[in-house]
């Protein structure tokens, strides 16, 4: 079985510029097993010194987070959550492009009033590289103990003509989405079809399933599978939010629990794939 080389304690990431008595950019939950879920969208705090430059109100920056997210990561003892915003900077995204400055790199939105200077933009990019340190060292640590997996946790939108409005596609916005774009598939096939199975038996029987239809991973996915490649393999999973009212932000507790259940359903075939030889 895999042994833990670690205490399930917090680590938490610091930076410069976090207010007094704020909450840490980053948080590392370190328990035992060989699978960490991340959610590194959840985050809405953004620093001070960047927040009065923002164009965009706080319930649009919520609306293309990933509220709640963090939640879902409680499924497995090795989780990874992120209280700052994306719109600070994006940790799934690389380096040179992890803190949105014209509206093609942000869906078309108009995101500063007062765009940030280099310096700021640098203190932004200081996150990101300790956020990849430390992540890192949570990786290398599993890696020497055996194979290990990362599940990078997110969310997206399906209402995006307004409240009121229609809601997008089935076909081309399933409940689950599952982004495998970065992954060696003939080597980690079976990890995959085993988590995709055993999560959508553990859903509802309607549940909507697609592979890279929406989204095939971002740079979080990308860095783990070309660094650890044989060792460690990382797969996005997008919920679509109908566990919540995305321009109200009022969650469904209910469809939450169901997910985490569902989650917390995976980790026997998970643990058995990963352990066998």
């Amino acid at each position: 079985m895999f042994a833990a080389p670690f205490d399930p304690v917090p680590q938490k990431g610091t930076d410069s510029m976090t207010n007094h008595g704020a909450r840490p950019p980053f948080q590392i939950v370190r328990g035992p097993g060989p699978v960490v879920a991340t959610a590194i969208h959840a985050g809405h705090d953004v620093r001070a010194e960047l927040l009065d430059r923002l164009s965009l109100s706080a319930e649009d920056r919520r609306r293309e987070e990933d509220p709640y997210t963090d939640q879902l990561t409680e499924a497995f003892p090795t989780r990874v959550t992120v209280d700052r915003s994306r719109f600070e900077v994006d940790l799934n995204r690389p380096r040179d492009g992890a803190v949105y400055m014209t509206p093609d790199q942000a869906w078309g939105l108009d995101v500063w009033t007062d765009p940030p200077d280099a310096a700021m933009v640098e203190r932004s990019l200081q996150l990101h590289d300790e956020f990849y340190v430390s992540m890192k060292s949570l990786c290398d640590d599993l890696a020497e103990a055996g194979r290990f997996l990362v599940l990078d946790l997110h969310s997206y939108n399906h209402r995006r003509e307004g409240p009121d409005g229609p809601t997008a596609p089935e076909g081309e916005n399933p409940e689950v989405n599952l982004g495998t774009g970065s992954v060696d598939t003939g080597h980690w096939n079976g990890l995959v079809r085993r988590f995709a199975a055993d999560l959508m038996t553990a859903l509802p029987a309607e549940t909507t399933y697609g592979e890279n239809v929406r989204f095939q991973g971002g740079y979080l996915s990308k860095w783990v599978n070309e660094t650890y490649r044989n060792r460690g393999c990382a797969v996005a999973v997008e919920f679509k939010k109908t566990f919540m009212d995305e321009w109200t932000d009022e969650l469904d507790t209910k469809r939450v629990d169901s997910l985490v259940e569902a989650l917390e359903a995976t980790i026997p075939g998970l643990y058995e794939e990963l352990e066998s030889p």
